[in-house]
């Protein structure tokens, strides 16, 4: 019995650290949790601010598309 009990105790051990990382990588929990908390925190300013935000976002996936397209 002492063999089983081991090999329990280290699958238990073993499992809990790795279950614990998987849980908090998954992008639902990171999206729901972090992101959410993280936009309360530090709110957009201005209204100003998401559209010149946006603008950028829009320029840079416009030059990456150009940039394939090239090749």
């Amino acid at each position: 019995m002492g063999v089983k009990l081991e090999v329990f105790r280290m699958m238990l051990y073993l499992s809990f650290p790795v279950t614990m990382f998987w849980i908090s990588n998954q992008p639902e929990y990171f999206e729901e949790y972090i992101v959410k908390r993280k936009r309360e925190i530090y709110p957009p300013e201005k209204d100003d601010v998401k559209r010149q935000l946006q603008e950028a976002k829009e320029a840079a996936r416009q030059r990456r598309e150009n940039l394939y397209s090239q090749e």
